[in-house]
């Protein structure tokens, strides 16, 4: 089965994720893949850019969106050629963006079945993309199956009536996410000898609980015993102001290059997701990844993502539940497993394996020969 992935973001998790679900699929027996990334994406700057057979131009700010999409009906045909030319059995959208509607078309001329990896089912609250939704919608319904990282995601989808549900031919495939490597693997956590090191990492929008996490801290007693940064990118809000007046309190807002983060996560003991919502999280797959502690919401789907990690500690959305599990941080961390001589990328093989098994049975390929 030859397979074609790809994600036109130029950066942030879209094309990390893309490059590692391709890098996966690519040591399944029986299978090759084909990668198509933006070529102004920032993970192909660099002298370890990944292998990208069918590299996109895509756009720069508003103004180059806009005639990009008025340009799109231009572009469909020799996109669907370049498609044929490859000759793919199936496509994945491992994100969508913003033009997936063009390859969905290119595509559809090249008779080639098409399957959307689902992150989010609705829009976060607060989020300020409606518009990357509807195009999600439309590319979700000329989808023939989609696949969920979690079994929250997948359950929405089915109350959406979007797919794994009678009288919907589109099929509904089960995955979950792997850890997410950023770099070589980091020092043990907590060895430094100073204050508990804690990171919140990511966008910085409401549905994170930054507030929440505020309030959390006004009530912590310990907070001598602790250094907290928040860094990502996004408005400027009470949250964040907050946060700031809080002693041994650090916001960094501002967007983190992909070179950034693997130093980012390897200088902190945990990872503090305060969510109020949420579908999974990147930055808990990065953190399992570099053998981190998290404290972490029991909202959404990430309960389901961190149930079974060893150096999780979940509490409920709450001040009062969120300062406890901080407490229990500092006098019980949990025992953190010794590193699997396979890696954290073991588990991407177990995860695409498995999906590929599903893939194989739903879209027989006809092998050469046979």
């Amino acid at each position: 089965m030859k397979i074609l992935v790809w994600q036109w973001g130029k950066r942030g998790a879209g094309p990390r994720f893309a490059v590692e679900l391709a890098e996966s699929l690519r040591l399944a027996a029986g299978t090759s893949v084909l990668l198509s990334l933006s070529t102004d994406a920032e993970i192909m700057a660099g002298g370890e850019a990944p292998l990208c057979e069918l590299p996109m131009p895509t756009y720069a700010g508003l103004g180059g969106f806009a005639r990009r999409l008025l340009t799109a009906p231009l572009a469909v045909g020799p996109l669907a050629r370049r498609v044929r030319a490859l000759a793919p059995d199936l496509a994945i959208c491992a994100m969508p963006g913003p033009l997936d509607l063009l390859m969905a078309e290119a595509l559809r001329r090249a008779r080639v079945p098409m399957l959307v990896v689902v992150h989010d089912a609705d829009p976060h609250p607060g989020d300020a993309l409606p518009l990357q939704m509807l195009l999600q919608r439309r590319l979700v319904l000329r989808a023939d199956g989609l696949i969920a990282l979690t079994a929250h995601v997948g359950e929405r989808l089915r109350a959406q009536r979007l797919a794994g549900i009678p009288g919907v031919r589109r099929r509904l495939f089960l995955a979950s996410l792997p850890p997410f490597v950023f770099g070589p693997p980091p020092p043990p956590a907590g060895r430094h000898g100073g204050r508990r090191r804690l990171l919140a990492f990511g966008r910085l929008r409401p549905y994170k609980g930054l507030d929440l996490l505020a309030d959390a801290l006004r009530q912590f007693p310990r907070m001598d015993e602790i250094e907290l940064r928040v860094v990502g990118h996004g408005p400027e809000s009470d949250a964040l102001a907050a946060l700031r007046s809080l002693p041994n309190v650090t916001v960094e807002n501002r967007w983190v290059a992909e070179g950034e983060v693997g130093g980012l996560i390897a200088w902190a003991d945990a990872l503090v997701l305060s969510h109020r919502e949420a579908s999974q999280s990147g930055v808990a797959a990065a953190a399992i990844a570099a053998r981190r502690w998290i404290v972490s919401t029991r909202v959404g789907g990430l309960a389901e993502q961190l149930g079974g990690a060893p150096g999780a500690i979940l509490c409920d959305p709450e001040p009062d539940s969120l300062a406890d599990a901080l407490g229990r941080l500092l006098d019980r961390p949990p025992v953190l497993p010794a590193a699997s001589p396979a890696g954290p990328r073991a588990e991407w093989h177990g995860v695409t394996a498995g999906l590929l098994g599903e893939l194989r049975r739903s879209f027989p390929i006809e092998e050469a020969g046979a």
